[in-house]
């Protein structure tokens, strides 16, 4: 996956300048992002705190590492199910 090359504090000052009445477009151009990924932020991040995002971000990271492990556990569970010759 794709790192950001924005932080959460800036992604939440983007979306509060939105608030505060700037114009997307004027916001998306001194940004250097595109107006989809400026609604694809607000969609995700609207109402949160830099913090909030912040945490956010380690909980999927967090979620992404346990998928990861419980896909690795059920390759192993179907080898030795393969190995020993146990019927489902």
């Amino acid at each position: 996956m794709r790192k950001s090359k924005f932080t959460e504090e800036q992604i939440i000052g983007f979306l509060k300048q939105a608030e505060a009445g700037v114009a997307v477009a004027e916001i998306c151009r001194k940004g250097g992002f595109s107006d989809a990924t400026f609604y694809k932020w607000r969609a995700k991040f609207g109402g949160m705190e830099a913090s909030d995002a912040r945490r956010l971000r380690e909980l999927e990271a967090e979620n992404a590492k346990l998928k990861h492990l419980l896909a690795e556990a059920h390759l192993d569970m179907h080898a030795l199910k393969s190995v020993l010759g146990v019927k489902r």
